[in-house]
């Protein structure tokens, strides 16, 4: 039995309830990341920027080859084009409204000094997942299953190191325990199973809209690699590294896409 079948089973074939499902799979995948932190006290920064460079080339590559393409084919590039703008505009509104907090450039968003850094922290990483709950529910609402299970595996491979960085970095910052910075790191990718329902349930009652939704999570998802996780492993000398990481995400996310798909 093969994970397209499984899935079909367990949902009985309900498109909300495979949504659900591939959320709660990137979020267990975030989970799993992060576990070792709660046997080790550090990890080193180049290990965590490679890492996210990683997520980020496995982000890149799942944007176009299983939002962008596809929505190009159900309705065509102008569509798609505006759903990547828009998705773009309302990330970077978010950023600038929302209060959080990168481990290395600060604090950035409104009133941020009014918000512990630990939260700050939680909600720049619950930011940054976001559209990628978006994304699973909306390749699975798409009724492609094949491509959505490819989708949400390259999201769940990339939540792994995530979850290991935000793990170590809380600690880190915090002086916590490593129970406290393992349950933090756990509840930033919460937020990717009910957005993931939301994703889907669009497009479950509004078909029409569904190339304007993939070009949406596509653009979301781009501007969070531009904008945070690039420059986040690009500050303190690691930019090859972390470069080397986003290439070979982006090389097993093609490879992903062509085996699977």
């Amino acid at each position: 039995m093969n994970l397209e079948e499984l899935l079909l089973i367990l949902s009985q074939g309900n498109i909300l309830l495979l949504a659900l499902l591939g959320g709660l799979f990137t979020t267990l995948l975030n989970a799993l990341g992060a576990i070792p932190v709660l046997f080790f006290k550090e990890m080193p920064q180049r290990v965590s920027d490679v890492g996210l460079g990683f997520a980020a080339g496995v982000m890149l590559a799942a944007s176009f080859t299983s939002l962008i393409v596809p929505g190009i084919e159900l309705g065509g590039i102008i569509p798609v084009i505006i759903g990547i703008i828009l998705g773009a505009i309302m990330v970077n509104l978010a950023d600038v409204i929302i209060p959080h907090m990168h481990v290395i450039i600060g604090k950035e968003g409104l009133a941020s000094d009014r918000l512990k850094g630990i939260w700050l922290f939680v909600l720049a990483v619950t930011l940054h997942n976001m559209p990628e709950g978006l994304a699973v529910g909306v390749g699975f609402g798409s009724g492609n299953i094949r491509e959505a299970i490819v989708l949400m595996l390259a999201i769940g491979l990339q939540n792994i190191p995530e979850g290991l960085s935000i793990g170590f970095s809380i600690l880190a910052m915090n002086s916590k325990s490593r129970m406290y910075a393992y349950l933090i790191a756990i509840l930033s990718g919460f937020v990717e199973a009910p957005l993931s329902l939301v994703g889907a349930g669009t497009i479950f009652i509004m078909k029409q809209v569904l190339p304007y939704a993939m070009g949406f999570a596509a653009g979301a998802m781009i501007f969070v690699i531009s904008d945070e996780i690039i420059p986040e492993t690009n500050r303190i000398g690691h930019e090859k590294w972390s470069t080397y990481g986003l290439i070979a995400g982006f090389i097993i996310m093609l490879y992903m896409d062509v085996i699977l798909g």
